[in-house]
């Protein structure tokens, strides 16, 4: 077929606005095809987002879920009874599970005997990145380690690499096993790995994380790790700090002071 040099400019021009709206969607998560940077002027930023919760504090009120009541509720996430295929984004589990490698006898009951809160820890050196053939998930420039759903094949692989067990797959469709489904955010489909995304979608709006806004005692802190003025760093500089299996080396950015 010949195709005159008018009719070529005209269809490689449209290639390239094409890959160009791409590029922008993915170094502008969350932005639509075609919006401008500029019209996000409300957008939280940080050169390195990070989260601190004080133990003590989210044990005052026993059996308080509304932290992952409102995360669930904010991202869609379906509540199944299996316990072997539940999706959870956060999740509360007894101290020793989730720092197995703690074995200070003598720590305040309050904090051993306690669940303790635990999702994505959103590391520096994320080894579920390293092994997405697909490049599902990433790591933003901020440190937010993010999931592409259209992108996730399903073959699991992150989940294995995760120490943590932070990622959940979704073995049925979710969409029946949500009460309430929440039309700003969308639904993932079966066959696909989720996860917390430090509510990214939020911090493009200038609100801070479903989370952190729900807890009624302020257990959780979130904020620019690199900035001295910001309150995680002025908390993780008052109080003594673990993390989840440092010994790994992968940096996890989630903070738990004791």
């Amino acid at each position: 077929m010949i195709i005159s040099r008018k009719r070529f400019l005209q269809v490689t021009g449209a290639s390239l606005l094409v890959a160009a709206g791409e590029s922008r969607t993915r170094a502008f998560p969350g932005l639509a095809q075609g919006e401008a940077p500029a019209l996000r002027a409300a957008e939280l930023k940080a050169g390195r987002w990070a989260m601190v919760i004080d133990v003590a504090k989210c044990a005052r009120e026993e059996g308080c879920t509304l932290c992952v009541d409102a995360c669930h509720a904010t991202h869609n996430v379906p509540a199944i009874g299996d316990r072997a295929r539940e999706v959870k984004w956060i999740w509360k589990d007894s101290f020793h599970k989730v720092f197995p490698d703690q074995e200070n006898e003598y720590l305040a009951a309050e904090i051993r005997e306690t669940p303790v809160l635990a999702f994505c820890n959103h590391c520096d050196n994320p080894p579920c990145v390293r092994v997405c053939p697909t490049q599902a998930t990433w790591k933003r420039e901020d440190g937010i380690v993010m999931m592409d759903w259209h992108r996730c094949i399903g073959c699991r692989y992150c989940m294995a690499a995760c120490p943590y067990g932070s990622r959940s797959f979704n073995w049925a469709d979710p969409k029946p096993h949500v009460q309430k489904l929440t039309a700003a955010f969308p639904t993932r489909t079966k066959g696909v790995v989720e996860k917390c995304t430090f509510c990214e979608d939020r911090l493009g709006k200038g609100q801070l994380p479903a989370c952190v806004e729900a807890c009624p005692e302020k257990a959780m802190a979130f904020g620019d790790l690199l900035d001295p003025r910001s309150l995680v760093r002025e908390l993780l500089g008052s109080k003594y700090s673990i993390r989840r299996r440092p010994e790994l080396g992968t940096k996890p950015e989630i903070y738990y002071l004791v």
